[in-house]
C-alpha cells in the first residue's frame, strides 16, 4: 500500500466534510463533523504501523507537478519528527467537536466547517514537503482561526482576533519573503528535501535565520512575540483555545526543526546563545506570570509560553535527547494542555465564568471532573509516570551537557510550574464552594467523560511507555543533528582516520589476561 494516497486523503477528507455540512439538515451537522474527524483519525491509524522506523527518509510520499513553470508541485511526505505531530492532530480533532456539542448554539454549521477547515490546513503544514505547498496551508490557517476567535470568541474577541491576525500575518509576509530568497539562492526550486541539501554563505543564512525566526517566533510564540497569546486564548471558544495550543503552537517549532535547522545550520550555531536566552526567559517569565493570574485560562496560556520555551532550549542544543526530548515535549503539551483547556470550558459551561474564585471547591459536588483536573495538572507539572516528564527530563539532560548553567535555570520553570499549578488545584479542586453555585455544579456527562479519558490514556501510555515514540523519531533526529553539526563530525572521523594509518590503538588492558582469570 506504499502508493496508497494516504495524506491527501487525510488533508481533503476535512475539507469536502466542510462542504457536505452545508448540504445536511441542521440536526445532522454536529454528527457529520463529528463522523468525519473520527473518519480521518482512523485513516490515520494505519500510519503509525505502516511507519518504518529505521529509516531516516521521508515516507508515504506523494509528489505530482502543480506549476511546472515555477518548479512548483504538490509534495507531501512523512518522517519521524512530523508522524506523532499528524496523529495528534487528528486525535484532537474529533475532541473538539465533541467540547463544542452544546458550547455552540449559534452559526454551528459555519462553526463546525471552520473547525474542520483549520485540519485541513493543519494536517497539511505537517505534511508539504514543498515550500510553497507549506505556504499555502501555513496561510489557509489563519482565517478559520480569526473567524474562530471573532465570531464565537467572548466579549472582547475582535480585539483579540485581530491582534492575533495582525501578529501571525506580519511573521509570515517575512516566511514569504525568505522562501523567495531560497527559491533564488537554491537553484530556483521549491522542494524542501533538495533545499536542505544546498549550502549558503554565513551571510545569507543569518538574514534567512532572522526571517525565519520571526514567523516562527510569533506562532509559537516566543518571548517577547507572546503576547497575542494570551488575549487569544481567553476569548476563543474552548475548542478554538485547544486547537491554538495543542496544534498551531507547534508548527512554530517545527518549522524551526523542519526548516531552519537543516537549511540554515551555520546561522543555526552562531545564534544558539540567543535562542538558548531567550527560551530560558521564555521558561521563567512564563511561569512566573502564570502564578499570578486568576483567570483560569489565562493561567494555562501563559504555562504555554513557559512549557514552549522548554521545546525551543532542546531544539538548539543540537545533541539527540535535546531535539528528541523537543520533539515529544510538542506532543505531550498539545495533550497536556489540550485537557486543561477542555476542563476550563466544562466548567465554564455550568458556572460562567473562568475566574478562579468563581470556581472553588470542586471535589465533593464533582468528583470525576476533579480528577481529570488533577491529572491534566500533575502532567503538565512534569510528574514521573506521566507524559511531560519525558520530554522535559529529555531536554534537561540535553541542556545538561551543552551548559549546566543554562540546565539549571530552565529547571526553575519546573518548580515554579509545581507552585502556579498545584496552588489552582488547591483553590479550584479543594476549597469550600460558593452555595448559590452548587446547583449549576454538575459532574462530567458521558460525553464530557469520552472526550477527556482518550488524553488522560494517553498521558499514562507515553508517560510508562515512550520508546514507540522516540523510536520512530529517532533516526529523524539523527539525520537533522548530522546536518546541523557536520563539522565536528568531519573532525572525529579525520582524528579517527588519522589514528588508524600511524598506529593502531593499544587494546585494554585486560585483553592479556589468560582466559581462566577472566571472569564476567
Amino acid at each position: 500500500m506504499s502508493g496508497f494516497p494516504w495524506l491527501t486523503i487525510l488533508i481533503f477528507l476535512p475539507l469536502i466534510g466542510a462542504a457536505i455540512i452545508f448540504a445536511v439538515k441542521d440536526s445532522s451537522v454536529r454528527l457529520v463533523t463529528l463522523g468525519m474527524t473520527l473518519t480521518n483519525f482512523l485513516i490515520s491509524l494505519p500510519l503509525w504501523w505502516l511507519f518504518d522506523a529505521s529509516s531516516d527518509q521521508m515516507q508515504f510520499v506523494e509528489s505530482a507537478r502543480w506549476i511546472p513553470a515555477l518548479s512548483i508541485s504538490y509534495k507531501l511526505g512523512l518522517d519521524g519528527i512530523s508522524l506523532p505531530l499528524v496523529i495528534m492532530t487528528t486525535i484532537l480533532m474529533p475532541l473538539c467537536v465533541l467540547i463544542s456539542w452544546h458550547a455552540i448554539e449559534t452559526r454551528v454549521r459555519s462553526f463546525m466547517a471552520m473547525l474542520l477547515i483549520m485540519e485541513c490546513a493543519m494536517i497539511g503544514v505537517f505534511s508539504a514537503l514543498d515550500f510553497v505547498l507549506f505556504y499555502v496551508f501555513w496561510e489557509a490557517m489563519l482565517i478559520p482561526m480569526y473567524l474562530l476567535i471573532g465570531i464565537w470568541g467572548g466579549p472582547n474577541r475582535l480585539y483579540a482576533a485581530i491582534k492575533f491576525f495582525l501578529y501571525t500575518f506580519a511573521g509570515s509576509v517575512l516566511l514569504l519573503v525568505g522562501i523567495l530568497v531560497l527559491y533564488f539562492q537554491g537553484g530556483h526550486t521549491f522542494d524542501v528535501l533538495a533545499l536542505s541539501q544546498r549550502t549558503y554563505g554565513l551571510g545569507l543564512q543569518i538574514w534567512l535565520f532572522g526571517s525565519f525566526f520571526v514567523a516562527f517566533a510569533v506562532k509559537i510564540p516566543m518571548f517577547p512575540f507572546h503576547t497575542w497569546l494570551p488575549d487569544a486564548h481567553v476569548e476563543a471558544p474552548t475548542a478554538g483555545s485547544v486547537i491554538l495550543a495543542s496544534v498551531l503552537l507547534k508548527m512554530g517549532t517545527y518549522g524551526f526543526l523542519r526548516f531552519s535547522l537543516p537549511m540554515l545550520p551555520d546561522a543555526s550555531r552562531l545564534l544558539t546563545p540567543v535562542m538558548v536566552i531567550l527560551s530560558i526567559v521564555a521558561i521563567i517569565y512564563g511561569a512566573y506570570m502564570a502564578l499570578a493570574q486568576t483567570d483560569l485560562k489565562k493561567l494555562i496560556a501563559y504555562s504555554s509560553v513557559s512549557h514552549m520555551g522548554f521545546v525551543t532550549l532542546g531544539l538548539f542544543m543540537f545533541n539527540i535527547q535535546g531535539i528528541e526530548g523537543a520533539v515529544m515535549q510538542m506532543v505531550n503539551h498539545g495533550i497536556t494542555t489540550g485537557g486543561l483547556f477542555l476542563c476550563v470550558g466544562m466548567i465554564y459551561e455550568r458556572t460562567h465564568s473562568r475566574q478562579i474564585a468563581d470556581n472553588i471547591g470542586l471535589t465533593k459536588p464533582m468528583p470525576r471532573y476533579a480528577t481529570f483536573l488533577v491529572i491534566f495538572a500533575l502532567s503538565s507539572l512534569g510528574l514521573p509516570g506521566t507524559n511531560s516528564f519525558v520530554g522535559e527530563f529529555l531536554v534537561l539532560v540535553g541542556t545538561f551537557l551543552w551548559s549546566k548553567i543554562a540546565a539549571a535555570l530552565a529547571s526553575l520553570g519546573i518548580i515554579l510550574a509545581a507552585a502556579y499549578l498545584l496552588w489552582m488545584i488547591q483553590r479550584v479542586a479543594f476549597g469550600v464552594p460558593a452555595s448559590h453555585l452548587l446547583p449549576k455544579l454538575r459532574d462530567c456527562s458521558p460525553r464530557e467523560m469520552v472526550t477527556l479519558v482518550p488524553l488522560v490514556v494517553l498521558i499514562f501510555w507515553i508517560g510508562l511507555f515512550p520508546n514507540p515514540i522516540l523510536s520512530r523519531m529517532h533516526t529523524s533526529v539523527e539525520k537533522v543533528i548530522a546536518r546541523v553539526m557536520p563539522a565536528s563530525q568531519g573532525e572525529t572521523a579525520a582524528h579517527l582516520e588519522g589514528t588508524s594509518e600511524r598506529e593502531a590503538p593499544s587494546p585494554p588492558q585486560f585483553a592479556n589476561i589468560p582466559t581462566k582469570e577472566r571472569q564476567p
